[in-house]
């Protein structure tokens, strides 16, 4: 699956996936609404001779398309297309033109069917017997039906102007005479249902673009600026809580809590109500029972949340599910860079139990021996595959992404480098929000807890003869001594030490590192570096950002500059400028673009904010320096 071949539209928790002339017919390709692909085939076809000229997304939530039947040097036939998908609709135009001197004939014919498929299903982790489906195509149009094992009813109703002349089989069929100069228009109007959740209204284009007005982007980059900044807006989810961002397109249309996080993060301040929806869903939605199948616990943040047939029967763990060590610290340290912007502190005191729970868990159920670092146990609840939960419960969260120098894998309790620099973070964040709130005393002892993690994660973390920091510790406190891009997090965090962050960034930007594209998750000379996998020597743009504003907050403005450049040139380098959810770990050559990964997802939220973080650091570094 190639889904940088894919078209993709988005509005809510609605999408459509097609392939590059616009059709939906196989594969991925669907309409999907709440993790459930309701239309699985939609597919216009304008005659045997129309060839597709131009298919492209204006904006993510729109698709214009330019077919063309030639006669010689000139068109004799024109077909434009302009779709539009929003929250629960679709809406379809096509507009035929005999632009040629003689009469024209055509078929046209748009194949249109339903499989209520889970995205679970989709992706090949389910299956299950095809479900029944009532379908009913006639004259205007056609509706599909379907009542899922829980009894929430789904739908999809077709409107089709002017009527078929006919159907055949799943193909609804128009017999077109067009005279020279003639047109004809046809629309197709397609509502969505599913019941899985109601529809709250958000932000238009035109509103979420306004905040993003004082973006820095010199002319070599407004392209790929305000394609993150579309992107970002194409990515929400409407809450009651307000919108979040979802993770990426196709398969993470859904609200993941580390993604929707550093997300945030990364756009403050430009995007300050998604940043506070943010924290207002996720404590909406953080644990309070104990479930080892889908690892809640009181005060943890969840990993993900899905509302596909499959997760609300039970058949998959998430809804929600909680398999992430590091979203609650992460949850921490939004909500006190939310306030440090904003200075809300109502903001503060209405989440202060979450708040707690947050913290108490970090201190108990986070770390289950006591020793102060944040760990999870590097197994799965059920299963063998990633319908049935995660195994590594960091960020790069692939099965074999966390390897001793010899290859070999670590288990049982894992305690991850960036974890304990998110967690300093957030017992430094919590100690100021206590402050604020006028408790001296809960203050103090954040504060102290912050000192005390400090000073221990340096003692069994740090690599002196590498220069790095240890990808982790495995379950019998024994460092996993392998250069890895997470180490740069720690400087995002502030938990390296003034005097070894010269060191540290040095290390990372060595050629084994470095790819000029970005950071590799692995460095090249570990024995588990592979250049196309998923985090073993990968690079991820969001990762590189990381790690590039780690480096400015530690006065490093040269190394900084640097990432925050190949980030950038990543995005240039395509030919939407945007940024895949990961490109390959080969090194950079002249002139040739980035080597691939074949399934990267796109456009992935925190791709789109690395850009947004790496123009504004760009811009002041180069304000500092000048």
């Amino acid at each position: 699956m190639d889904f940088s071949q894919n078209l993709v539209l988005k509005e809510d928790y609605a999408f459509a996936v097609a392939d590059r002339d616009g059709r939906i017919e196989g594969g991925e390709h669907g309409v999907y609404l709440h993790d459930t692909r309701l239309l699985s085939r939609y597919a216009w076809r304008f005659g045997d001779d129309v060839e597709t000229l131009l298919a492209f997304t204006p904006r993510p939530d729109r698709l214009e398309s330019h077919h063309s039947a030639i006669d010689g040097p000139a068109q004799r036939i024109g077909v434009h297309r302009r779709a539009r998908i929003g929250a629960a609709d679709l809406d379809d135009r096509v507009k035929i033109r005999n632009t040629g001197r003689r009469t024209e004939s055509l078929e046209l014919r748009l194949a249109v069917d339903a499989d209520f498929a889970d995205i679970f299903e989709v992706r090949g982790y389910r299956s299950r017997a095809r479900p029944t489906i009532e379908a009913d195509r006639g004259d205007g149009g056609a509706t599909f039906r379907y009542r899922a094992d829980d009894g929430l009813d789904a739908g999809v109703d077709l409107a089709l102007a002017p009527a078929p002349d006919r159907w055949d089989g799943a193909t609804a069929v128009w017999d077109v005479r067009l005279a020279p100069g003639e047109s004809l228009e046809l629309e197709a109007t397609i509502g969505l249902h599913s019941g899985a959740l109601p529809a709250v209204p958000g932000p238009d284009y035109e509103t979420w673009r306004r905040g993003f007005a004082s973006l820095p982007a010199p002319p070599e980059l407004e392209r790929a600026a305000a394609q993150a900044v579309d992107d970002l807006r194409a990515l929400l989810l409407f809450t009651p809580q307000g919108p979040v961002p979802a993770a990426g397109i196709p398969w993470y249309v859904a609200a993941f809590g580390r993604d929707a996080l550093l997300t945030a993060l990364l756009t403050l301040p430009d995007a300050p109500e998604m940043a506070a929806g943010t924290v207002r869903y996720l404590a909406a939605h953080a644990g309070r029972e104990r479930d080892q199948r889908t690892t809640e616990a009181p005060g943890k943040i969840l990993h993900e949340l899905r509302h596909g047939e499959l997760t609300r029967t039970g058949d998959t763990p998430y809804g929600p599910y909680y398999g992430s060590v590091d979203a609650t610290p992460l949850w921490i340290v939004l909500l006190h860079r939310v306030w440090r912007a904003s200075g809300d502190l109502d903001l503060v005191r209405s989440h202060r139990d979450a708040l707690e729970a947050a913290l108490a868990w970090m201190s108990t159920d986070g770390d289950p021996d006591g020793d102060g670092f944040l760990e999870f146990e590097a197994s799965s609840p059920a299963g063998v595959d990633d319908s049935d939960g995660i195994t590594v419960q960091s960020w790069k969260d692939s099965r074999d992404s966390l390897s001793h120098a010899d290859g070999r894998l670590a288990a049982g309790s894992i305690a991850v480098n960036e974890v304990q620099g998110y967690a300093f973070d957030a017992y430094r964040s919590a100690a100021e929000l206590f402050a604020a709130l006028g408790d001296a005393g809960a203050s103090a002892r954040w504060s102290a807890r912050a000192e005390a993690l400090q000073a221990a994660f340096h003692d069994a973390f740090w690599l002196d003869d590498l220069g790095t920091y240890a990808l982790a510790l495995d379950h019998d406190k024994a460092p996993l001594r392998v250069h890895n891009s997470d180490a740069g997090h720690l400087l995002w965090s502030g938990i390296v030490p003034e005097a070894v962050a010269p060191r540290l960034a040095a290390t990372l930007l060595e050629p084994a590192n470095f790819s000029g594209w970005g950071l590799r998750t692995l460095g090249a000379d570990e024995a588990r570096y592979n250049p196309v996998s998923y985090h073993n020597g990968s690079v991820w743009p969001h990762d590189t950002a990381l790690v590039a504003l780690g480096l400015a907050r530690y006065g490093l403005d040269e190394a900084a500059d640097r990432l925050a450049r190949s980030v950038l040139d990543l995005a240039t380098s395509q030919a939407d400028h945007r940024p895949p959810e990961l490109v390959s770990g080969h090194q950079r050559a002249p002139g040739a673009p980035p080597v691939p990964y074949p399934t990267a997802c796109r456009p992935q939220a925190w791709d789109a904010a690395a850009v947004v973080a790496m123009l504004r650091l760009r811009a002041r570094l180069a304000a500092a320096g000048g």
